[in-house]
Order: structure tokens, then sequence, then C-alpha cells
């Protein structure tokens, strides 16, 4: 999908669809005026006949209206001004990409983005115009032998805005919007796809045609015998119970200076989840093939980073494998070794991505980082506790926390902050290892955090869990590509404070 900003006047009638708000009451937008006074107030009559009352999400597609601007007027609900806050802008975007995909226009231009919205400038409205069209109109790469549905006609998306200075400012906002869609759909893809081609080698294969893709990313992906010799025994003995050989991916962008720190974005890549010798119960085991989510989120957001060419150094560490039950598999109460030196019994082996993420956690110590920002779709506890709205948010940096939050709530992809600390650690007591990988119950996303608290000391580091947030069930199944657009707008925020 292509998409620039134009000033009103000059690209209007050349566009196969006009997309204009009306709000309820009849209040009609800035655009859908000027279209009322064009039509001979046809706007006003739908409303006055009751054909449009302009409920928030609601559209109408007007075809060759006499006098109009386009050969098509897709009309728009905002619901009430004074209520048009940034979730029904969303909403109403979302309404503009299903209700164009269903029409045959090849162009078309969205007036919007000229709409006064809360909160939101004209910068994140244009922003928010690509995000949500590129969301909405995403297909998931299925395998289906049938005929293929035909893909929307639409190519080219114009963001009108009343003025030139207006215009510079949306284009900078499509600028970060369209690369935020290219991010977001790189991380979908990658978690839609089926685990038997999603394996961790195709993984590492794709990390390195990301680096093929765009030069300033250095990637190197290292096997089995690399794992190894830096001694990482939680990784290794969660990938044990496969023939699918691990590896571990690390892509490093220098967007500044020699001498700036990075931050390190640590993902989960377990690319198909059985629970392992404590296996899972049947209905819905398919969906672990989600959860290599936190791998595909960062690499999705390396992509966004890379493309917007941001001003910081940032270094993506993905640690993926298979956790398969079998001869070979680790077992309740074995006790294996972490790269740090410290000792884990395992009492379930479904508590897997906590062993892999300790290692890597540990390796992104090398590079002497800012901050380590981990995620992962790490506990069902956390889904019990947030749901699907909200990806659970530990940290031991009060600084860091405040940051993602904040980057959460600009992005409409919030997180929620949940506590860790002794306490918690207390529940993973053992009698014969430093540590258990799990502890009861109560409170298990934050048991969960403050296992991985212990190998985080005397670093700036958060944890996002994203197990409600990565994906839907049901007849919606697929990637949701969060958090991507947090962790992106995090380090947009960091880089303009530099």
């Amino acid at each position: 999908m292509e998409f620039n900003t134009i000033v009103d006047a000059r690209v209007r009638k050349a566009a196969g669809c006009a997309v204009v708000g009306i709000y309820e009451q009849g209040d009609l937008g800035l655009a859908a005026r000027q279209v009322d006074a064009q039509t001979g107030g046809l706007l006003g009559k739908l409303h006055t006949r009751g054909d449009f009352p302009g409920k928030l999400g609601d559209t109408l597609l007007l075809t060759e209206p006499r006098g109009a601007p386009a050969a098509r007027v897709l009309l728009v609900g905002l619901g009430s001004r004074k209520a048009f806050g940034r979730k029904q802008y969303r909403k109403a975007l979302q309404s503009t990409a299903s209700a164009l995909a269903k029409t045959g226009a090849r162009d078309a231009v969205v007036y919007l983005a000229m709409e006064s919205v809360a909160q939101l400038d004209v910068t994140h409205r244009a922003r928010m115009v690509a995000e949500s069209l590129s969301a909405q109109l995403y297909k998931i790469p299925d395998l289906k032998t049938g005929a293929k549905p035909k893909p929307p006609r639409l190519t080219r998306v114009s963001v009108a805005m009343a003025d030139a200075a207006a215009s510079k400012s949306a284009a900078e906002g499509v600028r970060i919007g369209a690369a935020m869609a290219g991010g977001m759909a790189l991380s979908r893809d990658l978690a839609n796809l089926p685990p038997n081609v999603c394996t961790p080698r195709y993984l590492g294969a794709r990390a390195l045609q990301l680096a093929r893709d765009w030069p300033d990313i250095k990637a190197r992906v290292l096997g089995e015998r690399e794992i190894k010799a830096l001694k990482m025994g939680a990784f290794l003995a969660v990938a044990k119970g496969s023939v699918e050989p691990p590896r571990l991916i690390v892509c490093e962008y220098r967007g500044a200076g020699p001498k700036v720190a990075p931050v390190c974005l640590v993902g989960k890549g377990i690319t198909f989840d059985s629970g392992g010798i404590s296996l899972k119960d049947p209905p819905a085991m398919d969906e672990m093939k989600f959860d290599m989510s936190g791998a595909a989120t960062v690499l999705g957001a390396l992509r966004t980073i890379v493309e917007l060419e941001l001003p910081v150094n940032v270094v993506v560490i993905v640690a993926t494998c298979e956790n398969m039950p079998s001869g070979a598999a680790v077992k309740p109460a074995d006790i294996v070794t972490t790269m740090s030196g410290q000792t884990v019994e395992v009492l379930n082996t479904d508590a897997e991505g906590r062993l892999i993420l300790c290692d890597a956690i540990t390796y992104s110590r090398r590079f002497k980082p800012a901050a380590v920002v981990d995620v992962a779709t790490l506990t069902g506890a956390c889904v019990i506790a947030l749901g699907n709205h909200f990806s659970g948010l530990m940290s031991n940096d009060e600084t860091l926390a405040r940051e993602l939050e904040a980057a959460g709530v600009r992005a409409d992809d919030r997180a929620w902050r949940m506590p860790i600390g002794e306490e918690y650690a207390e529940q993973l007591k053992s009698n014969f290892a430093d540590i258990a990988n799990v502890g009861g119950r109560e409170g298990g996303a934050c048991t969960a955090a403050s296992f991985l608290w212990k190998f985080a000391k005397d670093l700036k580091w958060a944890h996002l869990d994203i197990a409600g947030t990565a994906w839907l069930g049901g007849s919606q199944k697929g990637s949701t590509g969060r958090p991507v657009p947090l962790l992106v707008d995090f380090l947009m925020q960091r880089a303009q404070a530099k």
C-alpha cells in the first residue's frame, strides 16, 4: 500500500473514492460540509431521512453522486463530536478500511485526519491512517489450495490536509505509520505461519534475509555448537526434546554513535510449545505456534526502526527452539546450569520460556546495554489477570517502566504495570538448586517475571508478558502484531530525547 499526503484542493477530483466523516445529529465534518454543498445538500438529506445517522463506525458508499469531487464518496460515522477521541478515531479508520476493500477504487483520499481529535496532533492523526488501514487490510499467509480471494484493488491512499503546513506534518506521520505497518506485517506473517514452516532454522534464515534487505542491520545466527560454547544450559535443556536444532539470533542496528549504549530487545522464540513432558491439554494447543510471538515482535520492531532510520542503537536477541516431549526431553526435577552460573530446578517443563530468556538476558550483558526489554508470551496467568487488552509490564527500573507505559498509551498498545520482587521470588525457592522455575498458581505472571528479575540484577530491565495480546483465538484466529507499536514508540521517544 502506498501512502502520501495532499493539500485538499489539488487532487480531490482525481480520487477514486473520497472518505469524509459525519458526526451524530447531522453534524457534518469539515470535508463532509464541502461535499454536501457540492451535491446540493445530499448528505444533510441522508441524515434527515434517517439513512445515515452518523453512528460511530457506520459506513455508506455513494457512487457517482451528482456534483461530488470523486467517483465514489464514502461516508463514515464518527459518533458524538464531543466524545470523538483516539479510540473513536481508530474505530472510524478501521471501518474505512473494511469499506474501501469492498469497492473497486484503486486510490482514495481520506479526509478524516482533518478532524480535531482529542490529544492527537496532525502528525499522529496521519500516522494512524497508515497504521490502521494497513493493519485492517492485512491478509494472513494461508496455505489453502482453493481459489484465493481477490485482494482489494486499493493501492494508494492520500491523507488530505487543509494547507501546506499541515500537509508537511502529516507527511511525517504517514512515513512513521507506513513503517510501523511494515514491521507489524512482518511480525504477523512470522507468527501466523504453521510451526512446520516457521522453525528455529526458518526464523534464523528470515533474520539473515532481513539484514540483506536492510544493510544497516548486521545479523548472525548461532547454532547448537556455539550455544553450547556459551554454556546456555537452560536454553539447551528446553531444546533437548526436539529434533529441530535451536538457534540464537543476534541482530545489531547502529543508528547512533559508537559510544552510545544500545537498547537490547530480547524475544522468546518457542516456535511450538507442547509443554514438553508436562504436556499441555489438547484444546487450543494449535495456538502454541504463536509462542514465538516475542521473537516475531522484536524482529518486526527492528524492521520499523531501521526503515525510520532512528538515531538509536538497538540489539535484537532471539532465543528460539521447540519445546517437545521425547525420551531426550528435560524432565521435572532435572537441574540445569544457566549461562550466569545459577542452577535451576525444572519443576514444570511447560514453564520453558523463562528458561530460554534467562540465558538470553545474560547474553545481552556483553553489549553493555542502556536497557534490556524482553518480550514473551510467558504465562497464561497474565491472560487471567489482564485479559486480551493489556500486556503485562514488570520492571526493576521506575524510569524505564514509565517510558514503556507512556509509549503504550501513545501507540494504543497499552501495558499494565504489575509487581515483582523478593515476595514473589520466595515462591521460587528450591531445596536442590539456586532457584525453581515455577512457584505455584498464585501470582503466576509475577513469579515468572521475578524469575527473570533474578538474572537481570544490575541491568535496567523490563519484561512484557504478551500472552494475552499477541494473538486472537476463535474465528478471528491470528497474530495481532502487538506490541510492535509500543516498542517502536518507546524507541522513537528515546531517540528524540538524545
